[in-house]
């Protein structure tokens, strides 16, 4: 049996019967693989989570009744295989029917798979590409097309559909390294890969030179401005690709975290990349410290904006949790309040697309810390369409930069707290 296809199909069978995201289970399977054993197990993944809804589109027709889940994941990843990752029909419903046989319940359908998938490419390719765009699940279209319309949550969902290239940012001299790896520089000022392969191959990675962060995430920091010498507070900083702006900068950062395990890829890339900052594993809401001059918040959120990236997202997971991601918001932009002297800035952003993980935000703390304001100057930035800031801050979305690949989904906002305010005015205790 392909061992690579069988780990895909593990890990599509995790997020799809299981609601588990592959960050969660991705190394049990794919860590007994050889490295481009590894790599093509999960791009086959991610594929077929990106363009489920389309080969069930494909299969429906052709089923009287819906198989048993493991036996349309088997179909749906033989599918994407074909159609999208361009492989021989014939090897992979061969495989398809061997990765049938060889799961508990599917051994007696493995007829049915043969047959269903013949049906399906009897059709031909014309077919596949006639069926629409997959859509996002309901429990998420309906409020994004609540909040911005039918017609943008469609070129969002191309955007989804297309994935994402991958996005460095450079120390320095960005056309230096679109000359040594190819791309092209954002308007942003990220190095955007032409072509992808192992990121730790790359020319300037061992010596520090760059690391990866999408286009998007890099302009919360860029907001923020950071001066050489201020002390920042990056307050949830794992992964910590803000971090490595602000230590970039010239900033004394403290890199604050909840958790020990995440904050070890911080360490790592500091070291790698020769930068420092000051790693504290804690619990924002309680860790004493500060006052800083600056507060960078970029707050847990239902990462909504990075689908491109994470297609098992809208498959594992359910709106349930978004009350409880709402109100931790809420408690951590007032804790972020707290921590920054009076007259100093807070960045708040959030990867994602929905408004009340973003604008509601902000009017919700307006409403709650009389004097607190919003500065929209520092958010034209270069690269910045002056049509996404709004009176509450940045709004970033996946179809914007669509020549260009697009970009992930964020809400980026700075607060100012008054001159002369202290701990006990307006609720910042």
């Amino acid at each position: 049996m392909d061992t690579a296809r069988a780990a895909a199909l593990s890990l599509i069978r995790e997020v799809t019967e299981n609601g588990r995201l592959l960050p969660e289970v991705s190394d049990k399977f794919l860590s007994p693989l050889s490295g481009p054993e590894r790599a093509r197990a999960l791009r086959l993944a991610l594929t077929t989570l990106r363009w489920k809804d389309r080969a069930d589109r494909a299969l429906g027709p052709h089923l009287r009744m819906k198989p048993r889940p493991e036996v349309l994941n088997v179909m749906r990843l033989a599918l994407c295989e074909i159609y999208v990752e361009g492989a021989a029909p014939h090897g992979v419903v061969g495989a398809a029917v061997d990765l049938s046989r060889g799961t508990e319940r599917g051994k007696g359908q493995a007829g049915l798979v043969n047959a269903v998938l013949r049906n399906v490419l009897r059709k031909g390719p014309e077919a596949w590409e006639a069926l629409p765009i997959p859509h996002l699940p309901k429990w998420l279209r309906k409020p994004l097309v609540a909040d911005y319309g039918k017609a943008a949550v469609a070129a969002m969902e191309a955007a989804f559909a297309a994935g994402a290239p991958l996005d460095l940012t450079v120390k320095d001299d960005p056309e230096r390294w679109v000359t040594q790896l190819g791309g092209t520089v954002t308007p942003t000022g990220s190095v955007r890969l032409a072509r992808q392969g192992q990121v730790s191959k790359l020319p300037g990675y061992d010596e520090g030179a760059w690391w990866v962060q999408d286009a998007a995430a890099t302009v919360p920091v860029r907001a923020l401005d950071p001066q050489p010498g201020e002390r920042v507070l990056d307050m949830c900083a794992a992964p910590g690709g803000k971090t490595l702006q602000l230590a970039a900068a010239g900033a004394e950062v403290t890199a604050l975290d909840i958790s020990e395990g995440r904050l070890v890829q911080v360490r790592e890339n500091l070291d790698r990349c020769a930068l420092t900052a000051e790693i504290v594993a804690a619990d924002a809401l309680d860790w004493q410290g500060g006052p800083f001059d600056a507060v960078l918040l970029d707050a847990p959120c239902s990462a909504t904006g990075t689908i491109r990236r994470h297609p098992d997202l809208p498959v594992a997971k359910t709106a349930d949790n978004f009350p409880d991601l709402f109100a931790l918001q809420e408690r951590l932009i007032d804790r972020a309040l707290s921590l920054v002297k009076p007259g100093g800035r807070v960045v708040f952003c959030t990867c994602s697309l929905l408004i009340d993980e973003g604008e509601e935000q902000v009017r919700d703390a307006l409403a709650r810390h009389p004097g607190l304001t919003v500065e929209v100057a520092p958010l034209a930035l270069p690269g910045i369409d002056p049509e996404w800031i709004g009176v509450e801050g940045l709004r970033l979305r996946p179809d914007y930069w669509p020549e260009l690949g697009g970009m992930d989904g964020f809400f980026v906002t700075v607060l100012r707290r008054p001159t002369g305010d202290d701990d006990s005015a307006g609720g910042l205790g």
